[in-house]
This record gives structure tokens, C-alpha cells and sequence, in this order.
């Protein structure tokens, strides 16, 4: 009797190792997909850009969020710039990103051409330094402006309150606001000097 019900069990033995091994199948095939969708979803930022740790809700047409920073041309306001008349060509950056130090010329082409008519202003928006490790301080915005050539004026921001405000994800972030004070153009990333003149013009006319 022994032997016979050994026997009669091995069906269900067998049943119980292939829907274990169907489980295992299945929970394997669940970790592939959600995998696949996590780097998905961090590599939406466009390879152009670096990405940034804050993304800030702010969208064209909004108005656009008033900040004051010392810059290495002296202090800037946005409100009262924009009083005076000036709309305002913002970068939020990070002094480690190579996208932003790749950006830098074409600023400075930008800066040159432009800089009589919109008020220019580049801000710190990463709490690490240039060497992507210990924290950002004035001293790593000061030799980014000597190392890559700046001409335009740049400020370390140690709250990260302008990232807050405007960062779009990725590094460096541009932004342009137009005299009424309203957000007229976003980009994140590497930006092509025609697609910035063109954004400008629309706002200096």
C-alpha cells in the first residue's frame, strides 16, 4: 500500500514543480519589464542635457517668479529689471554639467549681440561643485566663469532658490521672460544659437 500511494502522489509532485517553476517564470518576466521601465523614465531627458534633481512646475505663459542674486556683474533683480524695462534671458546651470559649459559659447554669442536689449543672468542650480562631489560654492562658480570664458554674469545661489523656481529637469535650463513679466520661452539642454535668436526677437520687439 506504501509503494502505491508513492506512485499515486507523483503526479501532483510533478503539477507543484511546474507551477513553481510557471511562478518563477512569471515573477522574473514582471522584474525585466519593470526594469525596463524605470530606465525608460530616467532617460526621457534628452541626452543634450544633464539631469537635475528639482523640476519646477513653472510653464510658458506663467508669470514669471520674481528672485534677486549677486552676480559677478553685480546685484540683479528680476522685478526691478523688468521694471526698467528689460526683459530677461535666464540660465539656471550646473558649474559640473558639460552641457552647460558647451552652452557657454553660445551665450557669450548671444550676450554680445543681444545684451543692450535683454538684461542677461546665469544661476547655480546644484548643490555639487564643478567636480560633481563636494558641495557648490562661490569659488566653483568663479572658476567656471574663468575656465569656460563667461562673459555674462553668473551667481552662485546656495539655496537653490532659482532652481527651484524655474529648473526644468536637465541642465542647463533656459528661460526667457518677456517685459510684462511672463514666461515666453523654456528650453533644458544644449540649444542652438538660431533656435535662442529667434525666441529673443520675439521678445525685444
Amino acid at each position: 500500500m506504501k509503494a502505491k500511494r508513492s506512485i499515486i502522489a507523483k503526479p501532483e509532485v510533478n503539477r507543484r514543480a511546474q507551477r513553481n517553476r510557471l511562478i518563477l517564470f512569471i515573477t522574473l518576466g514582471l522584474i525585466v519589464v519593470i526594469a525596463i521601465a524605470v530606465v525608460a523614465f530616467y532617460s526621457r531627458v534628452p541626452k543634450t542635457a544633464s539631469v537635475a534633481p528639482i523640476q519646477s512646475t513653472i510653464k510658458v505663459g506663467d508669470v514669471a517668479p520674481d528672485f534677486s542674486v549677486a552676480t559677478t556683474q553685480g546685484p540683479f533683480n528680476l522685478k526691478q529689471t523688468l521694471a526698467a524695462g528689460k526683459p530677461v534671458f535666464l540660465e539656471v546651470f550646473a558649474t559640473w554639467c558639460p552641457h552647460c559649459q558647451h552652452e557657454v559659447t553660445v551665450i557669450d554669442n548671444l550676450y554680445g549681440k543681444f545684451n543692450s536689449r535683454l538684461a542677461f543672468v546665469a544661476v547655480s542650480g546644484s548643490p555639487y561643485g564643478i567636480d560633481e562631489s563636494t558641495p557648490e560654492s562661490q569659488a566653483d562658480v568663479i572658476r567656471f566663469q574663468q575656465d569656460f570664458d563667461v562673459k555674462y554674469p553668473i551667481a552662485y545661489d546656495p539655496a537653490l532658490d532659482v532652481a527651484a523656481k524655474y529648473l526644468q529637469g536637465g541642465y542647463p535650463t533656459l528661460v526667457l521672460i518677456d517685459k510684462s513679466g511672463k514666461v515666453s520661452y523654456i528650453a533644458s539642454g544644449e540649444t542652438p544659437q538660431n533656435n535662442l535668436t529667434s525666441a529673443i526677437d520675439k521678445v525685444i520687439k
